[in-house]
């Protein structure tokens, strides 16, 4: 099990990985190796995640989730097959991190009496200056 939070863990088998050549530097070692890596995670229907995690999951995911609710993760930053494979993991982790935060709800205020009375002292000021840039009339 890969430990999310203290309440969240994924299973390996929701993961899918796929590796393909890379591109950027590495020599031969470039159109040899499959070093780059694709992670694949069903999100819309992992049993591991709570529903409210799942929704604000495919949310942060942006582009990187399909219309079928799938996430898509590549990494090809570096040379090693296994140093792509742990930076997709990681930033699958932590984009699911970063789901499971709850967002604050706003509280709805009103502005204080004060600020208002400025706020209105000053429409007064530039509406007075604004009119003294008009024509002069005649005395």
């Amino acid at each position: 099990m890969i430990k999310i939070t203290s309440a969240i863990s994924l299973n390996p088998a929701e993961l899918s990985w796929e590796f393909v050549r890379s591109s950027g530097p590495g020599g031969q070692n470039v159109n040899k190796v499959a070093t780059a890596a694709q992670l694949r995670f069903d999100a819309k229907n992992s049993q591991s995640l709570p529903e409210t995690v799942r929704e604000r999951l495919l949310q942060l995911a942006g582009s990187r989730a399909t219309k079928n609710g799938e996430i898509i993760i590549d990494a090809r930053t570096s040379r090693s097959q296994e140093q792509n494979r742990e930076d997709a993991l990681n930033r699958l982790v932590s984009l699911i991190r970063q789901a499971a935060i709850k967002p604050r709800s706003r509280i709805k205020t009103r502005p204080p009496a004060a600020s208002r009375r400025r706020r209105m002292e000053k429409k007064r000021l530039r509406s007075e200056k604004k009119r003294l840039r008009g024509p002069v009339g005649d005395p």
